[in-house]
């Protein structure tokens, strides 16, 4: 069976168009833990309810609430899943490979680039109000200013893709990221990809990674 992968990366480096790929491509189910977290609250199950109560009280969800939570959606055994959002630090990777990953093959893929060259590709980044395509007005701009290819919506900036909070997620990923990657380095199952080339080019490596 294909490897389970953990995507690294800083915002912005690609994970996300990637991991659709390998989905679409190779059968691979994406386990995003902000998205697991609203479907467990809707289906107002036990640990949803606690979920709720957590994030109500203006907390963090733990991490042992968020390991019993990737538990629950996910089976090892008969499928390959994206882990993406979780780990965020060399805690977190310790504990996912002792609750969630256990014996099964893994490997961990990180997101190379230049931090200034992604600090321009998140300020030049622009979102589909309609239908949530995603350009860059540097290498993916719009064919009329302003307004979506697809389906003629407005495009609109994130609000965290200004500059000064850009730099701010870029500082702080910099300082978290070295002991992820120290981790899944020490135990031989880091691979790196090299995020500024073509999308093609990167799955291509994505690919080859997975064989």
């Amino acid at each position: 069976m294909k490897p389970q992968l953990i995507l690294l990366g800083a915002p912005g480096s690609g994970k996300g168009t990637q991991a659709s790929r390998l989905v679409s491509e190779l059968g691979y189910n994406h386990i995003s833990t902000g998205e697991l977290l609203r479907k467990e609250i809707k289906s107002g199950s036990e640990l949803g309810q606690r979920v709720q109560g957590i994030m109500d009280a203006g907390k963090l969800v733990d991490d042992n609430t968020v390991l019993e939570l990737l538990n629950a959606n996910c089976d090892l055994s008969s499928n390959a899943y994206i882990f993406d959002g979780f780990p965020r630090n060399g805690e977190q990777s310790k504990l996912l490979d002792e609750v969630v990953i256990k014996e099964a093959s893994s490997k961990a893929v990180y997101f190379e680039i230049d931090l200034d060259m992604l600090a321009a590709r998140l300020t030049n980044r622009r979102t589909c109000s309609g239908c949530g395509e995603i350009y860059n007005l540097l290498s993916k701009a719009p064919k009329t200013e302003g307004v979506c290819d697809l389906c003629g919506s407005s495009l609109t900036q994130r609000k965290d893709d200004n500059e000064e909070t850009v730099k701010t997620r870029l500082q702080v990923f910099k300082e978290t990221i070295e002991p992820v990657l120290a981790h899944y380095e020490s135990t031989g199952r880091l691979a790196r990809v090299d995020a500024s080339q073509a999308p093609d080019e990167v799955f291509k490596a994505l690919r080859a990674i997975t064989e």
